[in-house]
């Protein structure tokens, strides 16, 4: 019997740092003649991916600079902790006018936006890049980024509730115009058939939305849906909507704990569970050696500072962590803010970690796992976790650009084809149809 094949996603972001702190100091980067704001970089990025068959490109997004750690936008810019982050979404349209296949996903926040422009912004896309558009739906963790928009930052029950309606009203705009709505009868005159277009007239706790929209249906009715968050709310909001789900999870029975609990929801929500699909970051290091893969790891994680790791770990919080001593053993805290990243706080194995260890592994990694060796490792250590766990696939976070994404691209994805887990070729041409290909 044939094994369960994966997903894969490349983690992108539109600045010069994704998960690693180290990848605008890193040699290689240097080397390279890196320039994160040109749009030919992440061009060239989507097609080595595209040329991989990966189920899709996708940025992370933030609309702050924190403040957090210690009070101070300081330790932030001086380590570069996500900052500074240009927005990600125009290069959607950058990067499908050299691809045709890969699926194409950018974060936005529903915070502090209308439904109305989110569906009128995401149903466009949806439409340039003829169905491959993903929108990775999350609401507010940081009080800067409220603060930016001159609001309190809201309990997380209240944006969840909130992005609940927001998510219905988008859903209502996008069916609001008929299939068949649009008939250019030329002859006649009538370009669209006034019968089949409809007001929506919704009225709920947080919007008033009169529609219909002002754009026709895309390929799915709008794009698919992604989801990033793993407390309860968050599980509750991807369970019902998501057509995939991002995870970070370095320890391995936690990782399985939340694919079944994200399966066991979906199920609840009354969909199959195979529709939403549970993709777990990780960050590989690899080299022709395992010898050489160890130093690279160790040349990496050494370019991390601890500062930026405490900074851009207290913003994930929006905890100021400057505030604990570091040695104290994060799973132990009880402050309220702190439990919602517990997933970082324990190692691979299980172990858990002080604040010193977990900072650390954070601006090395944001806490995905390491996985290092030559292909052939990287692609066992991928197999071991995907069996493990469950699946459905992984969330690929390079240590430095341009390089690693095609390193990743032309050494480990031929090995993991060649064993029969991964796919040797799109079944389709959407974003759904890659997440939905039966293998």
């Amino acid at each position: 019997m044939p094994k369960p094949m994966m997903h894969l996603a490349q983690f992108l972001v539109h600045g010069p740092t994704y998960h690693s702190l180290a990848m605008w100091r890193h040699p290689r980067t240097a080397e390279a003649g890196y320039d994160w704001t040109q749009p030919e970089l992440y061009q060239h990025i989507a097609r080595v991916c595209e040329r991989a068959k990966f189920d899709m490109v996708f940025f992370a997004d933030l609309n702050y600079i924190s403040d957090t750690f210690s009070g101070s936008l300081a330790p932030a810019l001086r380590n570069a902790t996500q900052v500074p982050e240009h927005d990600p979404i125009p290069l959607l349209s950058f990067m499908a006018a050299v691809t045709t296949r890969i699926g194409l996903g950018a974060t936005y926040s529903v915070s502090h936006q209308h439904p109305f422009h989110a569906a009128r912004l995401w149903a466009t896309l949806d439409d340039l890049t003829r169905g491959r558009a993903a929108w990775n739906v999350v609401t507010t963790l940081n009080h800067n980024q409220s603060a930016n928009f001159g609001e309190e930052l809201k309990p997380t029950d209240e944006r969840y509730d909130r992005a609940h309606e927001f998510m219905e009203v988008c859903r209502k705009l996008w069916a609001s115009w008929d299939e068949d709505a649009v008939v250019m009868d030329r002859d006649a005159g009538v370009f669209a058939d006034a019968a089949k277009v409809h007001r929506i007239d919704h009225e709920g706790r947080f919007f008033k939305s009169r529609g219909p929209l002002n754009v026709v249906p895309s390929p799915h009715r709008g794009p698919a849906i992604l989801q990033a968050g793993t407390s309860g709310k968050g599980r509750e909001f991807a369970a019902r909507y998501a057509d995939a789900v991002f995870a970070i999870q370095p320890y391995l029975a936690g990782a399985k704990a939340l694919y079944d609990d994200i399966k066991r929801g979906v199920v609840e929500a009354g969909r199959r569970p195979e529709a939403c699909k549970m993709l777990f970051g990780v960050q590989p290091i690899i080299g022709s050696s395992r010898a050489e893969a160890a130093e690279r790891q160790a040349e990496h994680n050494a370019l991390v500072p601890l500062e930026g790791g405490l900074a851009i770990l207290s913003g994930h919080l929006d905890f100021d962590l400057s505030t604990l001593p570091l040695d104290t053993i994060m799973a132990h805290r009880t402050e309220p803010k702190l439990q919602r990243m517990q997933t970082r706080y324990r190692s691979m194995s299980g172990e858990l970690l002080t604040l010193r260890q977990v900072a650390q592994n954070h601006g090395q990694a944001v806490g995905l796992p390491q996985m290092v060796g030559t292909p052939s490792d990287v692609a066992d250590q991928l197999e071991a976790y995907f069996d493990f766990v469950g699946g459905d696939g992984f969330m690929i976070s390079p240590i430095y650009s341009p390089g690693a994404i095609e390193e990743f691209a032309e050494l480990v994805v031929p090995e993991l084809q060649r064993r029969g887990r991964f796919r040797m070729d799109y079944a389709g041409a959407t974003q759904r149809d890659h997440l939905n290909q039966e293998f």
